[in-house]
């Protein structure tokens, strides 16, 4: 009898974590910090993405710190957008089609390397969500992608060759662990965290940080 009771709780809490989870990422994601400052001089323009799930920040090449381009395969491009995540799941999940139960469960709660996922892009798009910054906020988020990126012992970016997806993105090795509490969007917000910018006080979705920009 107690070993029923005791696996009726266990898939009870397995059953409720879903739902509180849920609950606590809403009411965290409605706290908005680094409220903007009217007196902030936000001569500068990032821009934000996403594919209906996992966020990107987008930064025009003349607004990337010489360190952040060091070591990226560029040619003419106008615009470099970075997201980071799972590298098991960027790899192995490049579509929804692709998502099995086993990589979901890998990357929520297990700990696992993780990538910088960098797409070169030729223009912008209309679709893209306009973030307004100043210049010191700009260097702040510059140095924080910077520090997501593995180095070698040398120093250097290490990429994955033949890794992307198409012809104009590329995988690098990242710093960190992917889980429920750091995942994709948690990381694009921790960078507007950091940078001063409006963010979430946590959140692991992509609206979070976009809604704080919408008029």
């Amino acid at each position: 009898m107690k070993l029923l009771k005791y696996i009726l709780k266990l898939i009870l809490g397995i059953l409720m974590f879903p739902v509180v989870y849920l609950l606590i990422a809403l009411a965290l994601t409605s706290i908005t910090v680094n409220k903007d400052d009217l007196n902030s001089n936000r001569s500068k323009t990032i821009y934000l993405n996403t594919n209906g799930v996992h966020l990107d920040i987008i930064i025009a090449i003349n607004d990337i710190e010489d360190g952040l381009k060091e070591g990226l395969n560029m040619k003419d491009e106008e615009y470099l957008s970075f997201g980071w995540g799972d590298e098991n799941f960027y790899l192995n999940t490049p579509t929804w089609n692709d998502l099995t139960f086993k990589n979901a469960i890998s990357a929520m709660f297990l700990n696992s390397n993780t990538l910088i996922h960098l797409t070169k892009l030729s223009r912008k798009h209309p679709e893209w969500d306009v973030v307004s910054l100043n210049e010191q906020q700009l260097l702040k988020l510059n140095r924080y992608i910077l520090n997501s990126f593995q180095l070698d012992k040398d120093g250097n970016k290490v990429i994955l060759e033949n890794k992307g997806y198409a012809f104009n993105d590329d995988f690098y090795k990242a710093n960190g662990s992917y889980s429920c509490i750091k995942t994709c969007n948690s990381w694009v917000n921790s960078a507007f965290k950091e940078s001063g910018l409006k963010s979430c006080y946590w959140t692991p979705f992509d609206f979070g940080v976009i809604n704080k920009y919408k008029d």
